[in-house]
Parts: structure tokens; C-alpha cells; sequence
């Protein structure tokens, strides 16, 4: 192969319309092939076999590839660690340029700058863009430019700076006769890799205006089917457009939706910028929390067996579709982080193995929310009680009932903990582990 080809390296933007990376490599003046790579250091530390973003992952590159077949073209797929797979690929192909889009966690900085690196060293550009937030690291900061630590002003800046310009679509579908022209090739199977395929159907990649006309008003009521978007997943995984959406939003009667993806990008710039999140509270003082750990209590909440109806129709939601309704997020997160007084990292981990939709930095911002720890957090003697929660929420006990069919039976368990006992002893905690640093 004579001509040098550009290579497009999708990870969280698993779709050809309105792709950043896609479209500078369209314009590049050369012919393009995107690849994608199964990362065996994320995946070989997943716990379970059965696991529905493997799953949707291999459906969603196949997808591609029938999307590219069409074009005459194809997805170059990959199982193995990056820097790995890339040294292959640069013996294989003629490679002129890389494009990707950006990704704000610390292992994922990490990997861009091994690749990057590597390339570098075979004379290879690595080119990267911003495509799976509105703003991002540095666009929207304060006065003194530095990056928001509460969200209420960060929102004000963000809203203030939002404008057509930042929701157009790259128009990727100009440039598809620079797609490489090639015979499909293969996709590694779950199989292939080790995994046992759900056999599910997945949420539509779109969402119906009135649900965004009346956001504000259905997406605290767990109980309503068509309450909340579902796009979470597709989202995580870039299958849609973040522009499309933000557009879509921007445009419905409620503005509340446009308000969580605001919150999304709050999340993102944290985690780029403070990382000590991932592993620590964002607050350094809520790392003397003197937790109770208990471990029977903690496999008890992982089960949804707490007694407490509300806990446990979220916890068993999760452990059956991979998946929890926003307000019960907030509802379970907090029973474990106050309640039982368990170090919210072991829940921030639950989720993560058990979420479809798992994204690092809204899951942790989340956590810490609940847990009082983070940014923009809450004060520490903020308990929710679980059982007002679920009686302004699920006033008909609809989902309740659903999840847990067994609560008016003698086998359902006894409340784990007295909310009233366990309120004063959570707030004396925190009390105490603010103490220590001042």
C-alpha cells in the first residue's frame, strides 16, 4: 500500500454522523478507515462474563461495520491492549495520521499518551478533538480562570457561553467518498473474548420531544415508563450525538433537560481537572470519615434487602437490567453512604459493575454528591429519609410493587437500620472527620 491512510480511533463516539475525529480525517486529504480496539486492560477486569456493555459495544461495532459495508468500506477491529494493537497496526498499514476525540479519565489520558508516543516515534501524527461534551477542560472557567468547583455558577457561565455555534453537527456525510474502499473485516465475537452474550433489547438511540417538553415534571417518578430519556447508554458510548441532542433540548418547552447535560459536562471538567476524584473525595477533609464498613450490611443493600422498599426496588432494578431510575440513584446511594455508614467508594464500585450505562465521571460525581464529599455538595446533615422519598416519588408504591412484590410478605426483611438513630450517628461522623482538619 503506497498512499498513506488516516486512521480514525473511535472509543466513545461509536458512530459516523457528526464525528469529530471521523470528520478531520475525512478532510485530511487522505482515505480513511476507523478502528476500534476491545482494551483487554479494561476488559479483563471486569467481574462478570455476562456483562451488557461488552454485549452492546459488540453490537454497536457491528453496526459499523454493516454501515461501512454499504460504503464499500470498513472498521479495522481489534482485541488486545492499545499500544499493543497499534504496534501491529503500524507494521500492517501505511498509517499517515491518527484522529480521535478526547477522553477525560486518568487511565484513558494515560493510553492517549503511550499511543500517542508511539506513533510519534514512527513519524505518525496523533491528532484529537472534542466530541462527547458541549465545553470542555478549560472553556468554561471563572473570573480568575480556574476551573468551577461548584456547579450553580459553573451553570450560569456554561448557559451564558452556549450558542449555535458550539451545537453544529460536523457534516461527516459530505466527505464518505474518502472512506477507504475495502472488503468488510472481521469483528471479534463475545465468545472470542471471553463473553456470554445478555440477549437483550437495548433503549432507542432517540428520544420523543414531549418527553423533554415535560422533563421537569415526570423525571423524579420512577413508576413512569416514558419519565426520563433513557439515552444514558448511548451517551456513554457516543452511538448519538451530543449536539444532536443538546439541539433537541435547547429547542423543548422545559429546559430542564439541557440542565443535566450541563451537569454532565460539570462532571467531566472535574474529573479532568482535580483526578484525585477517582480514587478520594474531592473534598480532602470527607477522606476522615471513620466508615462502619460493614460488610453483611453492605451485601444486604447490594441485594436489595434493607427493609427499606425504596432502597430495595432501585437496588433490585440495578441487579436485573443494569439500570436505576436517577431519583432512586440518589435515594440508595445516600441510605449507604449516611445510613450505613459504608465508604461510598464500595457503592461507586457496585454501580460500575452493574450499570449498563456506567460513566466514571458522572458515576463518581453522583456518589460524592450523595455522599457530601464532592463538588458542590450538599451539607453533610442533609439525610434523605428513604420511606418520605419513596411517598413523594412513588406515592402508589407502583414501582415498589413492581420490584419488590414481596414487601407486604412475612418473609420481607425488617428494616436494616432506624432512619432517626441513623441520621444523628451519620451526622456525628461527619462532624467529627471535619473536626480533624480544622
Amino acid at each position: 500500500m503506497s498512499e498513506p491512510l488516516s486512521l480514525v480511533w473511535l472509543r466513545r463516539d461509536l458512530r459516523l454522523h457528526d464525528n469529530a475525529a471521523l470528520y478531520h480525517a475525512l478532510k485530511s486529504g487522505h482515505h480513511v478507515v476507523p478502528v476500534f480496539i476491545f482494551d483487554r486492560t479494561i476488559l479483563d477486569a471486569l467481574e462478570d462474563r455476562c456483562d451488557r456493555r461488552v454485549d452492546f459495544l459488540v453490537q454497536e461495532v457491528n453496526r459499523l461495520r454493516d454501515e461501512l459495508a454499504k460504503m464499500g468500506s470498513a472498521i479495522i477491529v481489534r482485541y488486545g491492549k492499545p499500544v499493543d494493537v497499534w504496534k501491529k497496526l503500524i507494521e500492517q498499514y501505511s498509517i499517515g495520521d491518527v484522529f480521535a476525540n478526547h477522553d477525560y479519565e486518568v487511565y484513558a489520558k494515560e493510553r492517549d499518551k503511550a499511543v500517542g508516543d508511539l506513533l510519534a516515534e514512527h513519524a505518525i501524527g496523533f491528532h484529537t478533538s472534542k466530541d462527547q461534551t458541549i465545553f470542555e477542560r478549560d472553556e468554561v472557567l471563572s473570573g480568575k480562570k480556574k476551573p468551577y468547583t461548584v456547579f450553580t455558577p459553573y451553570s450560569r457561565k456554561w448557559r451564558d457561553k452556549l450558542t449555535d455555534f458550539y451545537l453544529k453537527s460536523y457534516p461527516t456525510e459530505h466527505y464518505f467518498t474518502q472512506l477507504w474502499k475495502t472488503n468488510p473485516l472481521p469483528v471479534p465475537t463475545l465468545e472470542e473474548m471471553g463473553f456470554q452474550p445478555e440477549e437483550e433489547t437495548f433503549p432507542a438511540r432517540t428520544v420523543p420531544d414531549e418527553v423533554l417538553d415535560t422533563y421537569n415534571k415526570t423525571r423524579d417518578f420512577p413508576a413512569l415508563p416514558h419519565g426520563t430519556s433513557q439515552l444514558s447508554m448511548h451517551l456513554r458510548f457516543g452511538t448519538i450525538s451530543i449536539r444532536d441532542l443538546a439541539r433537541q433540548a435547547k429547542d423543548a418547552d422545559d429546559k430542564t433537560f439541557m440542565n443535566e447535560l450541563c451537569w454532565r459536562d460539570f462532571y467531566f471538567q472535574v474529573l479532568d481537572h482535580f483526578p484525585h476524584v477517582e480514587k478520594n473525595s474531592f473534598r480532602r477533609e470527607y477522606d476522615q470519615i471513620e466508615w462502619r464498613n460493614n460488610e453483611d450490611e453492605f451485601e444486604k443493600w447490594c441485594r436489595g434487602e434493607t427493609g427499606y422498599p425504596i432502597v430495595d426496588a432501585g437496588m433490585r432494578q440495578l441487579n436485573t437490567i443494569g439500570w436505576m431510575h436517577n431519583r432512586v440513584r440518589m435515594i440508595t446511594a445516600g441510605f449507604l453512604c449516611k445510613h450505613l455508614l459504608i465508604d461510598w467508594r464500595w457503592g461507586e464500585a457496585y454501580f460500575g459493575r452493574k450499570l449498563r450505562d456506567y460513566d466514571l465521571s458522572a458515576n463518581n460525581g453522583g456518589w460524592q454528591w450523595a455522599a457530601g464529599s464532592g463538588a458542590d455538595a450538599s451539607p453533610y446533615f442533609r439525610v434523605f429519609n428513604p420511606t418520605r422519598q419513596a411517598q413523594k416519588f412513588d406515592s402508589k408504591a407502583a414501582y415498589i410493587q413492581h420490584w419488590v412484590p414481596d414487601v407486604d410478605q412475612p418473609t420481607y426483611p425488617q428494616p436494616i437500620v432506624e432512619h432517626t438513630m441513623a441520621r444523628q450517628r451519620a451526622i456525628d461522623a461527619y462532624k467529627k472527620a471535619v473536626a480533624k482538619v480544622k
